[in-house]
């Protein structure tokens, strides 16, 4: 039966109590496929399904700048801590109704953050060789991996800037406003919480995607899937903080 989900919400339900990570996430571009339920329901984690708008999910493929990841209270790291990165994502609901993030690739630029959350947090951080670049309202994102495999999968992103979305609407928090992450950790469902700001967002254009990261990531190529993305936005970011795993049905 699909759990019943918590509303959605501009911030989170569950203020945080205390921070175990510390980020920044700049120059945002979310490009977003409507799909099937059943086409991502055997790629999420147990204890979790998919969380649905108006009988459909999503597929999000995300670029933008990490900044400054710090340690609990601790000043973020200026180089080890800051990167491009890109990541394929799904969109989940466990049993508690906790809406959540799974993520199926994460392509990140400097090799040790990559390990250390593939070691520490079981996240399926890659390799890869990546950079982000800004002409005026314009950001071209491009991502090539190196390790591990497969070896040159890649995206390449252009996006330009539009207006402002004063009151973003259901389906804008729907992907964007998302208060935590589902994964496994030694075969039990973990979710870690988030907490940011309320996202300042943009309409935007796409310019280009030529990417085989979703196929990488265990997805039908996204023309097969469903055509041109149904969404494409853009935020200029915001700062978030990560809390300790929470328990199976703490809300």
């Amino acid at each position: 039966m699909t759990p019943r989900a918590e509303p959605l919400t501009p911030t989170t339900p569950r203020p945080l109590r205390r921070t175990l990570l510390s980020q920044s996430w700049l120059d945002l571009a979310f490009l977003h496929w409507a799909v099937p339920p059943a086409a991502v329901e055997p790629l999420l984690p147990a204890g979790s399904v998919p969380d649905v708008l108006d009988g459909v999910t999503y597929v999000g493929l995300i670029a933008f700048r990490m900044h400054r990841i710090g340690w609990g209270t601790l000043p973020g790291l200026p180089y080890l801590g800051t990167f491009p990165e890109t990541n394929v994502r799904l969109y989940s609901v466990d049993e508690a109704g906790r809406r959540g993030v799974v993520f199926r690739s994460l392509e990140a630029s400097r090799l040790l953050p990559v390990l250390t959350a593939r070691i520490g947090f079981r996240l399926p951080y890659v390799w890869a060789e990546m950079s982000v670049e800004q002409r005026g309202r314009e950001f071209d994102y491009a991502s090539r991996r190196r390790w591990p495999g497969p070896r040159g999968a890649h995206s390449r992103i252009s996006i330009r800037i539009g207006e402002e979305i004063e009151q973003p609407g259901e389906l804008e928090h729907f992907l964007t406003a998302r208060w935590g992450l589902h994964n496994s950790w030694l075969g039990r469902p973990m979710y870690l919480p988030n907490e940011h700001p309320s996202w300042p967002l943009h309409r935007a254009e796409l310019l280009r995607c030529d990417e085989d990261l979703v196929r990488a990531a265990g997805l039908p190529a996204l023309e097969e899937l469903a055509g041109p993305p149904v969404s494409v936005l853009y935020s200029p970011g915001v700062p978030v903080r990560f809390g300790p795993p929470l328990p199976r049905t703490d809300r």
